[in-house]
């Protein structure tokens, strides 16, 4: 169960990263502490990545101008060619935190304030430099960027016709860190160096693509501290931790069935998609529950799978699987681990008579996605028939439609609304979409930091029921194994978009890639 691991990679809100930081004080680790290790920690980042090249650091007031100022010392004593350019920071003795910009000035580090340079002819001068550090806003901003600022970092994105790096400090001055919300005048970051934790708004959108490479940086806040913390991203050391072991002193039966009830005389391919991701994804045995039509076009194309055939009844389409074969379904179940329920199922009266009386079986882990999941929306009161470990699959439009809400609203905040629906239905809810978040009763949310158009393609999500379907039959818990199928599903999306372009990659691209993936990860490649 998930309360059970602590994940490698948390993400926090404002709220909670500053009352991390307010706990790390009264502990004895100071805030002057932290600045000081996360303005080294910038610097590192800085030389480790570009060397000791031209940098100008742009420092605003507040703290994050302290980890700017520090992280320009750093860099001076490194050897690296340092300016710093102020906006709305004192610099007098009294005002200058732990002495930083006095320390700077010490060194002979050239300094010039906004205040002092009204039309910017020092700030563009001083932009020849190869990387610029923006520690002008933190974390907590969140109010529209206007005035001097807005015209300080219009002239820094309209320098940038002249190649530089632009590193943030924490975040991308002028984006929201709890609702990723992204002001027009923001610079977009070549390289984000946050501190601690990840925050909320480096996986929303906008924000989440104006991040670049995102570098969590340790400045010595005891992890004890984030036990409460239930929003982490999916990383490779959690999908590692929870991937099923592949003994070799093995048989068929160690990796458990898994049945799927899924096509229709329209959508075939649904069918195949996810039957092969299934066994893709490592299931001992697959069983495909479809009717006639669906059999003989798929069997011709997958010999791997058993079939169980289904009576059909005539949609509008074709041939649909008739609403009294649940029984039958129900009846072939035993010994089963996993159902995958939906893929391709047709929309129908009769498919949704035998999605509710397969609900009436006693199923096993289940999943639930596609066509599943709008029949599911057609019933009365659905949430009290959902089995136990269920894992619901769906898109925005189909998210909207479980809950009676529109696409908009479902878009307007996913993460609280998967939570609330994940509790509230008692099940796992795998909201789709850039990026992914799976979330499960007690309030845990994973994030899949996984945004790709090579998905965007019919049969996808076909393929990631089938491969949660084939995790859930080795004996996975519902929460994990849509953790690890959404992960494993999005990094072959990357590997297809890599070696086959962002274009033009089908869903059966995916196929191959999946044990290659598992593979990797076991050797720890």
């Amino acid at each position: 169960m998930a309360g059970a691991f602590a994940p490698t990679a948390r993400i926090v809100t404002v709220g909670e990263m500053q009352a991390l930081e307010r706990s790390a004080d009264a502990g004895g680790h100071s805030y002057a502490a932290m600045m000081e290790i996360a303005g080294r920690a910038v610097a590192e980042a800085i030389l480790a990545r570009y060397g000791r090249v031209s940098c100008l650091v742009l420092a605003g007031p507040g703290n994050n101008g302290g980890d700017g100022l520090v992280c320009a010392r750093y860099l001076h004593e490194a050897g690296a060619a340092v300016r710093v350019y102020l906006w709305k920071r004192a610099t007098d003795p009294a005002q200058d935190y732990e002495g930083h910009f006095a320390a700077l000035t010490a060194r002979g580090v050239a300094t010039f304030h906004a205040d002092d340079d009204p039309d910017f002819a020092t700030l563009r001068e001083w932009l020849d430099s190869s990387v610029v550090v923006d520690a002008l806003l933190g974390t907590g901003a969140n109010r529209p960027i206007q005035g001097q600022l807005a015209d300080l970092l219009d002239a820094v994105k309209a320098a940038r016709r002249t190649p530089f790096v632009v590193v943030a400090v924490d975040c991308a001055s002028g984006m929201n860190c709890d609702t990723g919300a992204l002001d027009p005048h923001a610079l977009t970051p070549d390289l984000t160096v946050t501190f601690a934790y990840a925050k909320a708004g480096h996986y929303l959108f906008p924000a989440a693509g104006a991040t670049g490479e995102l570098l969590v940086a340790d400045i010595g806040i005891d992890p004890t501290l984030a036990a409460g913390v239930r929003t982490f991203a999916l990383d490779e050391t959690t999908v590692q931790r929870w991937l099923p072991a592949r003994p070799a002193n093995s048989h068929k039966g160690s990796f458990g069935k898994v049945m799927l009830a899924v096509g229709s005389e329209a959508y075939p391919g649904a069918a195949y998609l996810a039957s092969a991701a299934a066994g893709r994804a490592g299931a001992g045995l697959v069983t495909v529950a479809a009717i006639r039509p669906v059999w003989s076009l798929v069997a011709a194309k997958l010999p791997e799978p058993t079939y169980v055939l289904l009576s059909e009844a005539h949609g509008k389409n074709g041939a649909v699987i008739a609403a009294d074969a649940a029984a039958r379904l129900g009846e072939a179940l035993a010994g089963y681990q996993a159902l995958v329920l939906g893929c391709g199922l047709g929309n129908t009266s009769a498919t949704q008579t035998f999605v509710g009386g397969a609900l009436a079986q006693e199923l096993p882990a289940t999943v639930i996605d596609a066509d599943g999941l709008n029949c599911l929306a057609a019933l009365d009161e659905w949430p009290q028939r959902l089995p136990p470990n269920c894992v619901l699959t769906p898109h925005p439009a189909e998210m909207a439609r479980l809950c009676s809400l529109s696409i908009e609203q479902v878009m307007a905040d996913r993460w609280t609304l998967a939570r609330r629906k994940a509790a509230e239905w008692r099940c796992i809810v795998l909201l789709k979409g850039p990026y992914t978040v799976i979330a499960e009763p007690s309030g845990w949310l994973a994030v899949l930091p996984v945004a790709t158009p090579a998905l965007a393609t019919a049969g996808s999500g076909d393929v990631l029921a089938g491969v949660i379907g084939g995790l859930l039959a080795q004996g996975m818990g519902a929460f994990e194994a849509a953790c690890v199928g959404a992960w494993l599903h999005g990094k072959a999306g990357l590997n297809c978009a890599q070696t086959i372009g962002s274009a033009g990659v089908v869903a059966s691209d995916l196929l191959p890639t999946l044990p290659l993936i598992q593979a990797q990860l076991r050797s720890g490649a």
